[in-house]
């Protein structure tokens, strides 16, 4: 996606297919004028939307989830297109887990957000005062997206929040903005969302400013790489703006001596090379016990030189391009960086001739080792590192030393063991005998931790990231009680009285000498009654 201005005037941008370089479509970007409109517009119909109720709010959700399978076609050809995965990856890996997840969460929400009673376990609170947890909805919310899950990632972000009751200002990433308006068509018109619920918002970052970042924003929800997360977290800390972070990953696979070969080898390539590699959960590092080594990284090349590459047309095609020229020239370096570091590649390792996009060869490399980007660094791209170990210390202590915590995965036919070893490994979601499509259960959390992450999405936690849990107290001691007995006046009196309280409530049996003393002290009762 390049951006220019156009003869009238306005600046646009200009949606490129990766797989053949055609332009796809010009899109006008927002001025900063129109990006502060956006904003205030937002939170306007704040009050409005919050006043619906989840219930009502649930029914335009199920609107968009209905129009979305009335188009299911016309989504995954604009996924495949301007994205560059296979249109089976944009149905499995996009449109049903949305789907999914509004079906799901629309049910579930009413009683997620409703009013939660708090147990109060101290006997004079107990006797007099109630608490409860009231689940409110933040205000005016900003999802930025990226362009690997264009359609998938961002509407998490966007259906919670809109479940929740808040408002959303939605920033899809440049390469990927003509997805982004499929994503306003959906809830604009195939939900036909109130005036202000849901906008999008296409423009430079000139144009956009701090506008995304800063009050009335109330929450960001942001998914991309660890150094823009940093920025963009930076910027929300000087307003006190809490931040969701889906960061970057480069998540290990660790396989197991007793490990079923030819699954795991199936599982390394898949967890390598889906979407072109461009995966933050993608199998970025494998390690793998020395005794079966060879063999695992015989069954890989062999099922990776079997992988068709090229542009979907005929639903014929495994891999695609990658999504722009700055992620392919990522992968370069990480290859040339091993190479002349002692690496060695057994199968790709360069573009493909006679493809005019952005198509890298599916490459496994071996000889690899912790010096190495490729083994330290976020590649993102179509490249499968592995590496043997001859302890499964050793795998743990190699698997862990990142500064990334996304997700982990373990193979073994021992579920005992895969427990165990999952257990060490630091990630936010450790899988045993699969790898990634957890992302796709919407009743899971998806997080990370070190630099890969803040907060949760998915799951019930992923919706009440959308929410404010207030807490109500409120005392049922009116018209027998003229004051509180911590309150003013303060004297010898409620200091023993006080004293007695506070062995009442570590030791239960001097519970009734207290009250005997409230009871026959006349000097403070007449003070409480």
């Amino acid at each position: 996606m390049a951006s220019k201005t156009a003869n009238n005037g306005k600046n646009v941008l200009i949606s490129i297919n990766p797989a053949t370089l055609e332009v796809l479509g010009e899109i006008p970007m927002k001025t900063p004028q129109e990006v502060k409109e956006a904003v205030r517009g937002a939170d306007r119909a704040f009050d409005g939307w919050a006043g619906l109720g989840v219930a009502e709010r649930g029914r335009y959700l199920l609107k968009v989830r209905d129009y979305l399978l009335e188009h299911v076609d016309a989504y995954c050809d604009v996924i495949s297109k301007e994205n560059g995965k296979p249109r089976l990856e944009a149905l499995s890996a996009e449109l049903f887990l949305v789907t999914d997840l509004i079906t799901y969460y629309v049910k579930r929400a009413p009683e997620l957000l409703k009013d939660r009673p708090i147990s109060l376990h101290n006997p004079i609170f107990k006797a007099t005062k109630s608490s409860k947890l009231v689940y409110e909805p933040l205000g005016v919310m900003a999802v930025v997206s990226p362009w690997n899950y264009p359609f998938a990632i961002p509407m998490s972000g966007i259906l919670f929040s809109l479940l929740a009751g808040n408002t959303v200002l939605f920033k899809p990433a440049s390469d990927t903005a003509m997805i982004g308006l499929k994503i306003d068509e959906a809830l604009n018109k195939g939900a036909g969302l109130p005036e202000g619920v849901f906008t999008t918002i296409i423009a430079s970052g000139r144009a956009m400013g701090t506008a995304l970042f800063e009050p009335p924003v109330r929450k960001v929800i942001f998914t991309g790489s660890t150094d823009v997360g940093k920025k963009i977290n930076a910027i929300c800390a000087k307003n006190l703006i809490p931040t969701v972070m889906e960061l970057g990953g480069k998540d290990p696979m660790v396989v197991c001596e007793d490990a079923d070969l030819e699954l795991a080898s199936r599982g390394a390539v898949w967890g390598a090379f889906m979407n072109c590699g461009q995966v933050c959960a993608s199998i970025e590092r494998v390690y793998v016990a020395r005794p079966i080594y060879d063999r695992f990284v015989e069954l890989c090349v062999e099922k990776t030189k079997a992988l068709r590459v090229g542009q979907d047309l005929d639903h014929e095609v495994d891999i695609g391009p990658l999504a722009n020229e700055e992620q392919l020239g990522i992968v370069e370096a990480h290859i040339r960086d091993a190479l002349e570091k002692g690496a060695r590649i057994l199968t790709g390792g360069k573009r493909i001739q006679g493809l005019q996009g952005y198509f890298w060869e599916p490459t496994i490399l071996v000889d690899v080792n912790h010096t190495m980007d490729c083994m330290t660094e976020e590649t993102f791209g179509p490249t499968l590192p592995i590496m043997p170990f001859d302890s499964e210390d050793e795998a743990v202590r190699l698997a862990n030393d990142s500064v990334f915590g996304l997700t982990a995965s373990v193979w073994t036919k021992d579920p005992a063991k895969g427990d165990a070893i999952a257990r060490r490994l630091q990630g936010g979601t450790v899988t045993v005998n699969d790898h990634a499509y957890t992302y796709g259960v919407c009743e899971t959390p998806w997080q990370g931790m070190k630099e890969s992450g803040i907060g949760r999405s998915h799951s019930d936690a992923g919706l009440m990231e959308m929410v404010f849990p207030k807490h109500v107290n409120t005392d049922h001691s009116l018209g027998f009680m003229k004051r509180r007995m911590w309150w003013y006046p303060y004297s010898s009196a409620a200091y023993e009285v006080q004293k007695m309280a506070f062995n009442a409530f570590v030791h239960a049996k001097a519970f009734p000498k207290f009250l005997l003393s409230v009871a026959t002290r006349k000097d403070y009762r007449k003070t409480l009654y």
